[in-house]
């Protein structure tokens, strides 16, 4: 990439855009089906918290399961490509969820099939996502690219969020799950006409990639570090996204209205969290990224004491700016210090560490909330995400690392990224 075009707008680069509208639109789905998918389980004749989560769990665990084999095929093969097949697994599962719903005939072992496989989706998907960001931004624009995407993903998002309570309410959570189908639709073909430099494909054998990934992972200290502590903070999202909150707000808030005020608020702080995450400069981003995790406690503290909608709501706002603010300063840091052609499989072990405990925390907080009270449940939750939290920071690598323009890692990946750039990869 010449000079000149490094410092064209990013809203200049075709395959930019492309990427941007692809993720807006799936992420505009998923806003719906974040509050659909609960509550359409709930809707079921004779359905309670534990078959909630033992659907919301059959989601969850192929993401963990698939995610390693994510990470080798997104390095040996392109990138896009992969990506367009899981979002059209995506589309199917979310089209069988929502006819079941519809037509009233919702078998529980079917919902879990279509739950795994849209898990499955995800778990093909974001190793993809996070290797192809540097292949096409320059490695100097990554920090303000991934904020830029966030933004508009995270807008897209509070848009599905604020429409999805009423949309449930009114025409059924069916019709929700539907139009999160056709996102993924609408996804795969865009990402399809994405064109991305051709890469060279790994000789050795899957086995060998998966120990090299590896290698490269458990060789960072502030790398696996955070992993370690995100497989407890994601663990205790999830029980409070997926299973608590919901039933809270099914108990004492009002319902899915209540619940989506609460998710679009977070919604909004994430907006607020991208955009000033794509303009911060800090000496020392892990560190700050991982004290930005604390403010998660906080909404899940104020669910168990069964606060006011208004306030659990501006306490979640604060949490997604914190959030991603996080998230922003956490993948630019990981795309900056890891070599690109292990990158995906980085990410998977990334993913994998981090998605550890979801599908426990998601299968058993329906029955601690029967045992011991959603109350005492969010509590446990608000805790644990406190405790990993604190223990992370006692890492000299998470306190210390330094990243910046000029770095060795960062001017080899700018160099790796440049190379392939060299030639056209057709990805769909």
């Amino acid at each position: 990439m010449t000079g000149s075009s490094s410092r064209a707008p990013l809203w200049r680069d075709r395959r930019f855009v492309l990427l941007v509208c692809a993720r807006v639109v799936s992420v505009l789905g998923n806003g719906f089906a974040r509050v659909a998918l609960a509550f359409a389980v709930l809707a079921l004749p004779g359905a309670g918290p534990g078959r909630l989560s033992l659907v919301l769990a059959c989601q969850a665990l192929p993401q963990l399961v698939f995610v390693l084999a994510g990470g080798v095929i997104a390095d040996r093969f392109p990138r896009s490509v992969l990506m367009v097949l899981a979002d059209v697994l995506g589309a199917a599962a979310y089209t069988g969820l929502a006819v079941m719903v519809l037509t009233g005939h919702a078998p529980l072992p079917a919902m879990c099939l279509l739950a795994v496989a849209a898990g499955t989706a995800t778990a093909l998907f974001a190793p993809a996502l996070d290797g192809l960001v540097p292949l096409i931004v320059p490695a100097e624009r990554l920090q303000r690219a991934n904020g830029l995407l966030r933004v508009g993903t995270n807008g897209s998002l509070l848009l599905g969020l604020a429409l999805s309570g009423a949309t449930v309410a009114l025409v059924g959570a069916g019709w929700a799950l539907a139009l999160n189908a056709a996102s993924f639709a609408v996804s795969a073909a865009l990402t399809s006409r994405l064109r991305v430099a051709a890469r060279p494909r790994g000789r050795a054998s899957g086995w060998a990639e998966l120990k090299e990934g590896w290698q490269e992972f458990a060789s960072r200290q502030w790398l696996w570090v955070v992993v370690a502590q995100y497989a407890v903070v994601v663990a205790a999202l999830n029980a409070n996204v997926g299973v608590l909150g919901p039933l809270t707000a099914d108990q004492h808030l009002g319902g899915a209205r209540a619940w989506s005020v609460i998710v679009a608020a977070q919604a909004v702080g994430t907006v607020a969290g991208a955009g000033l995450a794509a303009r911060v400069r800090v000496k020392r981003p892990v560190l700050v990224a991982v004290l930005c995790t604390y403010p998660a406690a906080v909404p899940i503290a104020l669910l168990g004491a069964a606060a006011p909608v208004w306030l659990t709501a501006t306490a979640m706002f604060g949490a997604g700016i914190a959030g991603d603010v996080f998230g922003v300063l956490w993948v630019t840091t990981v795309q900056r210090e890891i070599p690109e052609r292990a990158l995906s499989r980085v990410s998977s072990y990334d993913w994998f560490g981090s998605l550890a405990f979801a599908p426990l925390g998601l299968l058993v907080a329906g029955p601690v909330a029967a045992a011991v009270g959603t109350g005492t449940a969010l509590a446990g939750c608000a805790g644990l995400v406190v405790l990993a939290t604190t223990a992370a920071l006692l890492s000299p690598q998470v306190r210390t690392l330094r990243t910046g323009p000029g770095t060795p890692s960062e001017t080899a990946a700018s160099a790796g990224s440049a190379e392939h750039r060299v030639g056209d990869e057709a990805a769909g």
